[in-house]
């Protein structure tokens, strides 16, 4: 590869990877939708498999980029082949989606009418919720699991309870939270109602947001198929050397650049439009997200 030829494809890879920054800056959804977790995350380390898979992903990426550039001498071609080992999984995967925050607000319901039901055959507050880690169901087992890790660690109820609902991360989760701290601060016999009141709203939220996202499907299966026909045309348009002679230039490079990625822009406004708005939250626990700032440590009282 000449050394002009290796100046415009360094440009054309720069180009391109700016124009997709450029794209995913316009197209992701703004800072201030939801607001940001204010405490670790409490399900523990990163799932080893998870990061693993990660780690091959992104190897296979570099290996594919690196292969289409030898091969071919175009480094946007390269770039864009191993964008696509791991862009294209993404995309697919995001377009998939849309049913997994149903599940968990049909699960947190779920685990609302236990409660309440174990609340109104006598049982204490900080015991039931305990107990509740057992049989929660599995979209927010884990969510369950650490709220109980966490009374039994002699946490103050009131403040393991706002941080089981950033573990929850949904307005809903924030009205379950909310009622069990009036609960916990007024310890009267009327939470068991308030909580099967609520079950029945989270019940026909879950309805009404199972009608949206059926309504949601079609434009996320149009936007999955545009997505496998492009990449087919990409594929066969690979197998026509006469068709792809005139990208082989610094121009056609840098045309090739732009082309990428206005179709990968395009791909992520239709990611943007087929997502689901994330809900706004209303609980904040201002006091420990001062203490987290100043960087204090909290321990469990005893």
């Amino acid at each position: 590869m000449s050394g002009a030829g290796l100046l415009a494809g360094t440009c054309g890879a720069l180009v391109i990877g700016g124009l997709l920054l450029a794209a995913h800056a316009v197209t992701a959804p703004a800072a201030t939708a939801r607001p940001p977790r204010r405490w670790p995350p409490s399900t523990g380390p990163a799932d080893p498999r998870r990061v693993r898979r990660q780690g091959v992903l992104w190897s296979t990426a570099a290996v594919v980029a690196a292969g289409v550039w030898l091969v071919s001498g175009w480094p946007v071609g390269g770039a864009l082949a191993g964008g696509a080992v791991v862009g294209v999984p993404w995309l697919l995967a995001q377009f998939a989606g849309g049913n997994a925050a149903v599940e968990r607000l049909e699960a947190l319901q779920e685990w609302v009418r236990r409660s309440s039901d174990v609340l109104a055959a006598g049982g204490g507050l900080e015991q039931t919720l305990i107990r509740s880690a057992r049989t929660a169901p599995e979209p927010i087992s884990a969510e369950v699991a650490t709220l109980a890790a966490r009374l039994q660690a002699r946490w103050p109820t009131s403040r393991a309870l706002l941080a089981f609902a950033d573990d929850l991360d949904d307005a809903a989760g924030d009205l379950v939270v909310a009622a069990l701290l009036l609960g916990a601060e007024l310890r009267g016999p009327g939470l068991a109602r308030v909580l099967t009141e609520l079950a029945g709203s989270l019940t026909e939220e879950v309805t009404m947001r199972r009608k949206v996202e059926a309504d949601r499907a079609k434009p996320r299966a149009n936007a999955r198929w545009l997505l496998l026909i492009t990449l087919a045309a990409a594929c066969l348009a690979a197998l026509n050397g006469d068709y792809l002679a005139p990208y082989g230039t610094v121009v056609g490079q840098l045309a090739l650049a732009a082309i990428a990625a206005l179709i990968v822009g395009c791909l992520l406004w239709m990611r943007r439009l087929t997502a689901a708005a994330p809900s706004s939250r209303f609980l904040a626990d201002r006091d420990r997200n001062r203490r987290t700032e100043l960087g204090s440590t909290e321990v469990p009282v005893s």
